[in-house]
């Protein structure tokens, strides 16, 4: 199976879909990428920024996840960082 990362206006990832090997032809990556975006515009939109994601990490640096960051400089999938100082509890800011 391949895997897609639905990307917004700020590369930010908004979903993550899973394509059958046969729609990508069981062609490796990279050569599987065009054929997989193809696809997934066909689904949701030809407007929409595909990006294929590594579900073993083996390219793009990490698996995409919503929330995760692109970098289309370094090609890189980035995971987002929290500040783990301060988290809410019932709308109450606790730190830690």
């Amino acid at each position: 199976m391949a895997h897609f990362a639905k990307l917004d206006e700020n590369n930010l990832v908004t979903q993550v879909i899973v394509v059958n090997n046969d729609v990508i032809e069981n062609l490796p990556f990279p050569e599987s990428e065009p054929i997989g975006v193809e696809f997934c515009q066909s689904l949701y939109g030809t407007d929409t920024i595909w990006k294929q994601t590594s579900y073993n990490g083996n390219f793009r640096g990490v698996y995409a996840g919503i929330g995760y960051s692109y970098d289309p400089v370094q090609d890189i999938f980035i995971e987002p960082v929290f500040d783990r100082t301060e988290f809410r509890i019932n709308g109450l800011t606790q730190g830690r």
